[in-house]
């Protein structure tokens, strides 16, 4: 079984680690073009055209599957994704977990880039999934940038700023992009409250990689042999993961099984 993932930058590590976690025999393509990163400002249009690209540099190897491990790719150019290489290759895009989020009941907090932040997008989400419970939206400027190049002091500022806009109140994260997952620790150290119930965070990476698993009809095998090779691809040619990605656990456990150049 061969899994793609794609994404502008190391975004993508999460979802894979995820995947790797379920099935240690699958190969994983991770498709990448951090040179255009971040994607979050840019138009619809712009987004549409560059994950065409990231994805079918991926399609090229002839996965059995394609994760949009990328909330703002998702949200912009799921539907083209889709009707340039479905049914070929199943496409699983990324959505915030607002739904399972709600269903403890709230308040909640969705931190995600200013772009997705307070979007016809999101906006709908909450008005389907948490319709009747507290959720504030905290738009997180510079921190998916400071992710992607390790910056550290960038992320620690970011994260703080965005911590400031959460209520005290808040019992559960939604991280609404998918570079947050990889600092998610770090999230949880700024938001939690001393004397507050242990705050809960909702990524989607678990999620996405059990959906790549029921559209291929694979089962999860966690047992299984750990062989899978990585092949990395930036903006389209063959690469290393960058320097940046093995600063992450994510990054980390992906390099150990990597084939890549």
């Amino acid at each position: 079984m061969k899994i793609a993932l794609m994404d502008s930058g190391i975004g993508l590590l999460a979802a894979a680690a995820a995947v790797r976690r379920l099935r240690p025999d699958a190969e994983l393509v991770l498709s990448s073009d951090p040179g255009s990163m971040p994607w979050g400002p840019r138009t619809p249009e712009d987004v549409t055209e560059r994950a065409l690209a990231v994805a079918e540099a991926a399609a090229a190897h002839r996965p059995d599957a394609l994760i949009v491990a990328c909330n703002t790719a998702s949200v912009h150019a799921l539907p083209a994704l889709r009707a340039r290489l479905e049914p070929a290759v199943p496409v699983i895009g990324t959505v915030p977990a607002i739904k399972p989020a709600a269903a403890g009941g709230g308040p909640v907090a969705i931190w995600a880039t200013p772009a997705t932040t307070g979007s016809p997008y999101q906006r709908g989400l909450i008005r389907e999934f948490a319709d009747g419970v507290s959720v504030t939206e905290v738009p997180c400027p510079g921190l998916a940038d400071a992710v992607e190049h390790a910056d550290e002091a960038g992320i620690d500022a970011a994260v703080a700023a965005a911590a400031a806009r959460t209520p005290d109140d808040v019992r559960a994260v939604v991280l609404g992009c998918t570079h947050y997952e990889l600092v998610a620790e770090r999230i949880r150290a700024a938001v939690q409250r001393p004397g507050a119930a242990p705050l809960v965070l909702h990524g989607s990476a678990g999620a996405v990689a059990a959906q790549a698993l029921r559209r291929t009809g694979a089962a999860a095998l966690p047992d299984a042999p750990d062989r899978g090779a990585v092949t990395v691809l930036l903006g389209g040619r063959e690469g290393a993961l960058p320097a940046t990605a093995l600063t992450y656990a994510e990054g980390r456990l992906l390099q150990a099984v990597s084939s890549a150049r």
